[in-house]
Order: structure tokens, then sequence, then C-alpha cells
């Protein structure tokens, strides 16, 4: 199961600082992010990708995007 991230009606940069917790504090391999700007959904994938994470999926809805970045692998 994806931890999720509404950071719907919040203005940068609190998007992507709520992500980037979500990042280190979850114990998912999945973070979804709901955001309602063009903005803030750029701003959270640059941020995730600058951290290792991958993009699964940009979804767009009615009020927004739907992001699900995943953790990356762990070599064992």
């Amino acid at each position: 199961m994806a931890a999720t991230v509404d950071a719907r009606g919040l203005s940068c940069p609190q998007p992507v600082l709520l992500t980037l917790d979500a990042m280190k504090t979850s114990e998912e391999h999945e973070i979804i992010v709901l955001v309602d700007t063009e903005t803030s959904k750029e701003n959270v994938l640059r941020a995730a990708s600058s951290h290792g994470w991958s993009e699964k999926e940009v979804i767009a809805e009615s009020d927004g995007f739907r992001i699900t970045i995943m953790k990356p692998d762990r070599k064992k």
C-alpha cells in the first residue's frame, strides 16, 4: 500500500517539503502525492528525482494531479 501526501491547496515549497518528509519517514516503497498545480507537480517530480526516487505515473485529475513515485531499488 502506498503512502499518500495530500498537498492540494498548498503553495510551493509546501508540497515539496511534505513529499520529502514522506520520503524520509514512510516505510512504503511508493508515495502518492496529490497536487493542484502544474508548478507543484514539476517541483515534486524534480525533488523526488534528485533524491533517487522515480516517477511511476502522473495522472491528471479534475482537481489537479495524482503523482506516484517509487523508492529506489536497493541492491542486495
